[in-house]
């Protein structure tokens, strides 16, 4: 792929032909444009085509079926420009539909689930330095109610989504840098995030945050990427805390993501992180998320800003797909064992 500043990867099959295809933010500070890679089923991604004709400062894509009418669409969060929501014509072409959120926010993330529980899906925010957002569907891909959360205090790069206490309400849990500590904010039920708990040192640089259960309890974990300090995992004890942590990376890389997936097909989640000019890793969960082994994924060093995993090439299998700035964009193939 061509040498963007990207900054996000997001994936999905938006032409209905059955394989996994990518849409690439890119941007950042700079305006650029985004672009759709087309799959030809055996992942390779030789046809790509602009979402759009406006170059945007972009860092983060998300695709969803937010209209309802049974393809994927594609949000894209933009630096200090008007996030943006385009429509899928059902064949992988995209209209741009409208806007969501603030105009001009320093967004970082989008994180896309049906938060209100509603049957549609409702996007996210996150925002460097301001309010983070949520932006609650109408159903017909319409986000006129928007609320925030955390504080305006936070400076948060990314957010997940989960029931971490089992009350049958989603959660959110903040990943948090600039020395703000990480949070958990516990939802009522009502789209309420009054009641709040924090993880971490109190002062991690931690720029991204995954959630599996890595030791098999039935609970959820979670497990962090942080700048130029170990990237951890917090055991989740189903009651809003966690019953302890473990030191999965101690080589204080700048991790800038981490994603989750079973990439050796052994039953139990690994990690993939990305490091900004330190070469990416892949961790392989050996016992319960306690012993990790370690392996090299490339030692470019490039600017890595995102690891996403999906099946590129259709064997089952999960592949990795890794956004770089200044550089060209790898697709890692996860080969079956010789």
């Amino acid at each position: 792929m061509e040498e963007k500043r990207t900054a996000s990867i997001g994936l999905g099959d938006v032409d209905g032909d059955g394989d996994v295809d990518a849409v690439i933010a890119n941007g950042r500070h700079w305006p650029q444009q985004n672009v759709v890679f087309y799959n030809n089923g055996r992942g390779i991604f030789t046809v790509g085509r602009p979402l759009d004709e406006i170059r945007e400062t972009s860092y983060a894509t998300e695709l969803a079926d937010f209209d309802g009418d049974g393809d994927l669409d594609i949000a894209v969060g933009n630096d200090q420009a008007p996030n943006a929501l385009y429509l899928n014509n059902g064949k992988g072409q995209f209209t741009l539909a409208g806007t969501f959120g603030q105009a001009y926010s320093s967004t970082r993330n989008l994180t896309v689930c049906d938060l209100d529980q509603d049957g549609d899906f409702d996007i996210m925010i996150t925002n460097r330095g301001m309010e983070n957002e949520i932006c609650l569907n109408d159903g017909k891909g319409n986000f006129d109610e928007t609320r925030a959360f955390g504080s305006s205090d936070d400076s948060t790069i990314d957010v997940e989504v989960a029931d971490l206490d089992g009350d049958g309400h989603q959660d959110l849990i903040l990943a948090n840098r600039d020395g703000q500590p990480n949070v958990v904010y516990w939802n009522d039920g009502s789209l309420g995030f009054g009641e709040s708990s924090p993880y971490g040192t109190g002062s991690d640089e931690t720029r991204s945050v995954a959630l599996a259960d890595f030791d098999g309890d039935g609970l959820l974990d979670l497990a962090t990427a942080n700048i130029n300090e170990a990237n951890y995992i917090y055991f989740g004890d189903g009651k809003r805390g966690f019953s302890r942590q473990v030191e999965f990376s101690s080589e204080g890389y700048r991790s800038y993501s981490i994603a989750t997936a079973d990439f050796d097909q052994d039953g139990k989640p690994d990690l993939v992180v990305g490091n900004n000019r330190a070469g990416n890793r892949v961790f392989l969960n050996g016992d319960r998320g306690v012993q990790w082994t370690e392996i090299i994924l490339d030692e470019d060093g490039l600017a890595t800003y995102d690891v996403v995993v999906g099946d590129l090439n259709g064997d089952q299998r999960m592949d990795i797909a890794v956004a770089n700035s200044d550089a060209v964009n790898p697709f890692h193939f996860n080969l079956p064992k010789q």
